[in-house]
């Protein structure tokens, strides 16, 4: 009985054992698998972590490439990049920099592209990102109307000569191009706007303003408002109806835009083309767009020209915008902080 015992015994242990090496193959195997399936899930992570990021800096990269404004830099690093040597006029931007920096609570700035749009763009771009409203007499009235106003009600058709900047092209389309970017000008002004959330404004700020062919339609709009203006001026000037700015009487003053006609054929016309804004024209802009435009010249530093308002009367209740220049043709945009 007691071998039969030890027999049972033996035969039991043995197949424990026999089972233990098939299951333990078996555990072995499937780690085996398990590992090789984790480690090429950790091959196939970073590999699609990789490509996502190079994909994401690739558009970033595409997105600040394309951007007419650029996000905020440091001041004084701008300066002293941008500002190298000791000749006299690099001294005395620093020193400009520097006055900003100190005095004024300016640490940053916002690049703006240079070309002849520099001045409509940084204006326009701080608008929509502070989301400041339509101005009071834009309101009032439809501004998609202005093109058939001018052309049917007020006999304008010489505006068929009108050049939108880079693309000179005039003739009888000219109507249906200006309505089309009265359009962009007030859609988009309406969409940003009504955009309470501070960062979601930005990134539409951002989309609108890194493409080209919309953000140039805002710029002609604008200019065609101004033009717009310019005749209502003059008509009143003619009809002696009701005083008009003082800005109308230095605009016209001039021998290059004594009238509308030739304000559009000498100045309109090339803007975004060959020339920017004059500082007249700087004037009529915050005018009828109903902001304070304050613009620290830094080629005037030292003068009582280096912080200028445009327009120098504005009402109370308007909104502040600011802008630097170094040579009154290209604008940047300084950032406060307290």
């Amino acid at each position: 009985g007691r071998h039969e015992a030890w027999s049972w015994k033996t035969a039991s242990k043995e197949s424990l054992c026999l089972m233990w090496q098939k299951v333990k193959v078996q555990l072995m195997l499937s780690m085996s698998v398990l590992t090789t399936v984790f480690w090429y899930c950790r091959r196939l992570y970073s590999f699609l972590a990789q490509l996502l990021k190079r994909w994401s800096n690739y558009l970033q990269r595409k997105l600040i490439r394309n951007l007419s404004v650029l996000p905020e830099v440091d001041l004084l690093g701008y300066s002293a990049r941008e500002w190298k040597g000791e000749t006299k006029q690099a001294k005395q931007m620093r020193e400009a920099y520097e006055e900003l920096f100190r005095s004024c609570h300016i640490k940053y700035m916002r690049q703006v592209k240079r070309d002849n749009y520099s001045v409509l763009r940084a204006v326009l771009f701080q608008i929509f990102s502070q989301g400041i409203p339509f101005p009071s007499w834009m309101k009032e009235r439809d501004i998609l109307k202005l093109p058939e106003k001018l052309l049917y009600s007020q006999g304008c058709n010489w505006i068929q000569q009108y050049s939108f900047g880079p693309e000179r092209y005039t003739g009888p389309n000219a109507f249906g191009k200006l309505r089309k970017c009265m359009e962009a000008l007030k859609t988009n002004w309406a969409e940003i706007s009504a955009t309470r959330d501070h960062e979601e404004r930005g990134n539409l700020c951002n989309t609108l303003f890194s493409d080209e062919s919309k953000e140039y339609k805002l710029y002609e709009a604008i200019k065609f408002i101004m033009l717009y203006e310019v005749v209502e001026a003059y008509e009143q000037i003619k009809s002696r109806e009701e005083p008009v700015h003082n800005l109308f009487s230095l605009l016209f003053a001039r021998d290059s835009s004594s009238d509308p006609l030739s304000f559009m054929m000498n100045h309109l016309n090339s803007i975004g083309d060959s020339i920017c804004l004059d500082q007249v024209e700087v004037f009529l802009l915050g005018y009828l767009l109903e902001v304070k435009i304050r613009v620290y010249r830094l080629h005037r530093f030292n003068t009582e020209e280096f912080q200028v308002n445009y327009p120098d009367e504005y009402r109370r209740e308007w909104n502040e915008i600011s802008l630097l220049t170094e040579d009154d043709r290209y604008y940047h945009i300084p950032l406060f902080r307290t």
